[in-house]
């Protein structure tokens, strides 16, 4: 799933080739793409995109007096930039919406969601922030004025774990499930210590791991395009998606916990003083 640092990505790529063009036709082709039918989609087209922006993990491009498109991307849905697009209309199945720009212009925007994704969040009149579905977190890991002492106060009475926390975009934007492997890992803590049970010195050494990997994601990201960034972003990735393999600061062999609808990566030795974590499907197996 596309987490802050390739949301970063894809808000500048789109504000090198948008911003400043015409929207000339916007062309649903999954009846799930839209989630308002107020304003209809047709009301972007004939407006110029001004700008970019990006809520947490959504993307929103505004027009000039126009409605804003915004996008969430989901669990597997990415952005496709086609130089050229076909001159038909797009088959259903190819992808949820294509936003062709400029008069004339045969190159344009495709949302496109893979697998089981979730299409873009539809189209609204205001910022994702003050939108239906779209309620702002109580966190922006990257603002500058969350400082140590918001993120303090932020877990002070978290009872959950840690990985949940960092996880809750409600919480904090932008952080999914694979950096919050990587943040976790960054900081030698376990993906299920509770949140509220941390010490200043750990919190200390949380909240730099927050930042730190987000912002050398994000600079790893920086110029790459679209189509290349989930490729950089599993490059990368020293923990998640990593089962098996070495861990590449101590060389332990990376486990796995399983959940119903995803899994989390650790190394034990950097992260839960060697004790390998329970794995609830595995345990549900042997029962």
């Amino acid at each position: 799933m596309p987490e802050l640092p390739e949301v970063e990505a894809l808000k500048d790529f789109l504000t090198e080739h948008l911003v400043g063009h015409e929207i000339v036709r916007v062309l649903p082709v999954a009846i799930s793409v839209l989630k308002t039918y107020d304003p209809p989609l047709t009301a972007l087209e004939g407006h110029e995109v001004v700008a970019v922006h990006r809520h947490g993990k959504f993307l929103d491009v505004e027009t000039d007096g126009g409605p804003h498109f915004v996008t969430h991307l989901a669990r597997a849905g990415w952005l496709h930039w086609k130089d050229r697009l076909p001159d038909g209309p797009p088959r259903p199945g190819k992808g949820p919406a294509r936003a062709p720009r400029g008069p004339g212009d045969r190159r344009g925007l495709r949302p496109h969601g893979g697998g089981h994704a979730e299409a873009p969040r539809g189209v609204r009149r205001r910022r994702p922030a003050g939108g239906p579905g779209c309620r702002p977190p109580r966190a922006r890991p990257l603002a500058d004025d969350f400082d140590e002492q918001a993120f303090a106060d932020l877990l002070r009475d978290e009872r959950r774990q840690l990985k949940g926390a960092l996880r809750d975009q409600t919480l904090i934007a932008g952080v999914g499930n694979a950096y919050s492997d990587e943040i976790l890992h960054a900081a030698k803590m376990s993906p299920f210590k509770l949140a509220a049970s941390l010490t200043p010195a750990e919190t200390h050494t949380l909240y730099t791991a927050l930042r730190t990997t987000l912002n050398e994601a994000i600079e790893r990201s920086r110029g790459v395009a679209a189509g290349r960034l989930k490729a950089e972003k599993k490059s990368g990735l020293r923990v998640h998606g990593r089962t098996g393999e070495p861990c590449p600061v101590c060389g332990d062999t990376i486990r796995e916990v399983s959940f119903s609808d995803s899994s989390l990566q650790y190394c034990p030795t950097c992260q839960t003083g060697g004790k390998p974590l329970a794995d609830r499907r595995m345990s549900k197996l042997l029962k």
